[in-house]
């Protein structure tokens, strides 16, 4: 009878005493897929393209080789990169690093848009092992001089999906350009779209792919649901319903497709939702969205309203739910959004509102993630507003516009109207109606009695004038 194999330890990675200590100050107990596969390979020293469902330890999966590999402090330059597509991922990855590090005397240090590079520069200057940097922000300060990158040894692309989507690629191809081309590469992502494989045919080197789930699979702890809501002010009631249940639904993150919608939200929800309120979007500034974030983390806040620049890489402890006001169009966007709950063992729940125009979307999603969400009807106590003409409206030229591109010989309710025009006639671009011929010139200001064809330069009226004056000598 064969003995059942133990599990794993941090242990049995060799990682050294420093490591260990902060992963059990962490509360890490045992590896999860993800890192049993990708420590070993990564302290082997292979290239890697990691793909596995968001929240399952991809920091700790990278981030703990790479504490190794750097071991200590040593000189001014970075050793360690580690690009993200966000401020608020870059900031994440700095903090969970700096924990892992903890008992080290590593420098780690995160460097962003949206503030002043001054004080980043300062800092660089002092000294930094390990880099974490959003792509702009690196050029900005490498193209000034002020960041020296021919140490580097190992380079990691986290979240690489989002960066083609944000249109990194000509940046990270400069990148590439300009770092040590020996160095240990990793690629780590929850979905794996055709750019993204592109990308690391160019820069990994005979990768070992680590897929713990399929690409694009959402979160098992997850819970998935589905209202078909027909208009904006339904979904306002329908969210006010069920804020009514305090104990359930304690840490709420609600994604909105725009920044108008987010702060309509927000601004609902602090009229008439008990507890705090925050909203998050392009349009914040820097320290406005930081705050609001680490006021989330801490608790003190039940609401946070966000567009997608939150749905990537964000980890908050213990998010009861998430609720799609509004379909995501990039449907990976929908596996990061409801990977924000059910993190880290834990359990969550995902709830998507969707009206006619977003259920063909819903659709899609259902197709990437191989797995049907149910549809729950609308609770009797939620009011169901009329559809508006202009939401009406709105929501049939986007479908219009969808079947569109499907048909190309598909005209719909709003195709361009185009008048009935006779062979051979001219049209007036001016006035999109037949040309007529007539004077080039303005008519204001017209003579009634112009002269006919008689030239008025300066050699006319000099002979005229010289005419005048023999005829009055004459008649002297």
């Amino acid at each position: 009878m064969s003995e059942t194999p133990q599990p794993l330890s941090f242990a049995d990675f060799k990682l050294n005493k420093q490591l260990l200590m902060a992963v059990e100050e962490a509360g890490f107990e045992q590896p999860t897929p993800v890192q049993e596969q990708t420590i070993p390979l990564l302290l082997a020293g292979h290239d890697v393209l990691g793909i596995a469902q968001t929240g399952t330890g991809k920091t700790a999966a990278f981030g703990l080789p790479l504490l190794m590999k750097v071991k200590y402090a040593q000189g001014i330059h970075p050793r360690a990169l580690v690009l993200a597509p966000t401020r608020e991922l870059a900031m994440q990855l700095e903090a969970h690093l700096k924990k892992l590090a903890t008992y080290t005397d590593l420098r780690i240090f995160a460097i962003y848009g949206g503030l002043g590079p001054k004080t980043q520069i300062e800092t660089i200057a002092k000294g930094v092992d390990i880099l974490i940097a959003t792509p702009g922000r690196l050029m900005e300060l490498y193209l000034k001089g002020d960041l020296v990158l021919k140490e580097l040894k190992t380079l990691v692309l986290d979240e690489a999906d989002k960066m083609m989507d944000m249109g990194f690629m000509p940046q990270i191809r400069r990148i590439l350009e300009v770092i040590p081309r020996k160095r240990q590469n990793v690629l780590f992502s929850a979905t794996m779209p055709e750019k993204v494989t592109t990308l690391s045919e160019e820069f990994l080197e005979f990768p070992v792919r680590v897929e713990v789930t399929p690409a694009a699979t959402s979160a098992q702890n997850v819970s998935q649901s589905l209202y078909e809501v027909p208009n904006l002010v339904t979904k306002i009631n329908l969210l006010e319903y069920l804020f009514l249940d305090w104990d359930t639904f304690h840490r709420v993150m609600i994604f909105t497709r725009t920044k108008e919608h987010a702060e309509n939200v927000a601004s609902f929800l602090q009229r008439k939702a008990h507890g705090e309120v925050r909203a998050i979007h392009g349009n914040k500034g820097q320290n406005v969205r930081i705050n609001a974030m680490e006021a989330f983390k801490a608790g003190d806040v039940r609401f946070l309203v966000a567009t997608d620049v939150a749905a990537r890489g964000i980890d908050v402890p213990q998010v009861s739910h998430v609720i799609n006001f509004d379909v995501p169009l990039v449907y990976d966007d929908y596996v990061h959004r409801i990977g924000r709950t059910g993190r880290a063992q834990h359990t969550g729940a995902a709830i998507t509102f969707a009206n006619e125009a977003e259920m063909h979307h819903m659709h899609r999603i259902e197709e990437l993630i191989r797995q049907q969400i149910p549809v729950l009807p609308i609770p009797p106590e939620v009011e169901i507003a009329k559809t508006s003409f202009d939401e009406q409206q709105s929501m049939d030229r986007e479908k219009d516009e969808r079947r569109k591109r499907e048909d190309p010989t598909f005209q719909g309710a709003f195709h361009e109207r185009k008048e009935w025009i006779k062979p051979g006639v001219t049209i007036d671009k001016r006035t999109g109606r037949e040309f007529v011929a007539g004077p080039n010139r303005s008519q204001k200001g017209k003579k009634v009695n112009p002269s006919k064809g008689k030239s008025s330069s300066p050699a006319a009226k000099a002979a005229k004038a010289a005419k005048g004056r023999a005829e009055h000598r004459r008649k002297r």
